[in-house]
């Protein structure tokens, strides 16, 4: 799994002109399914956003996480995380997960986020055309590979 982690002070989705669902200061995670993925990659992941050191403390350090800062989550599936650009200039999905093995792992992983962040986690419509408003918070922004687990 590959996961776009955004620090935000808000975070929308809309589809068709209508809000989906928003958020308050927290997390917009966008997050990208491989074929390769598995239940062991969504409990990875899952622990690691909640716990990431990325908000401030009173000294105005990074010191906090998610679960210490009560924040929300919001999280919307990405396919095209997973683009191959080696090759020409049309992007290749050919690594990014069918829907048939993509959204049981994302609907795993929205349920763990919200059972380890113990609140329910926005999200947008898997396989949905979205519009994404966010004011990112800093800005933070990392990416993070459950294959490379840097």
């Amino acid at each position: 799994m590959r996961a776009v982690v955004q620090r935000v002070s808000k975070a929308s989705v809309s589809i068709d002109n209508r809000l989906f669902s928003s958020i308050g200061s927290g997390l917009l995670v966008l997050a990208g399914i491989e074929d390769a993925d598995n239940e062991h990659d969504v409990e990875w992941l899952s622990a690691k956003i909640t716990q990431l050191r990325i908000f401030d403390d009173n000294s105005g350090v990074m010191n906090l996480s998610a679960l210490d800062t009560n924040s929300e989550i919001m999280v919307v599936s990405q396919f095209t995380l997973h683009a191959k650009t080696k090759k020409g200039s049309r992007p290749s999905y050919i690594r990014a997960a069918r829907p048939e093995k993509a959204l049981p792992l994302y609907n795993l992983f929205v349920e763990r986020l919200s059972e380890l962040s113990k609140k329910p986690v926005a999200t947008g419509r898997f396989g949905a055309m979205m519009k994404i408003e966010l004011t990112n918070d800093g800005p933070v922004t990392l990416i993070i590979d459950t294959k490379e687990k840097e």
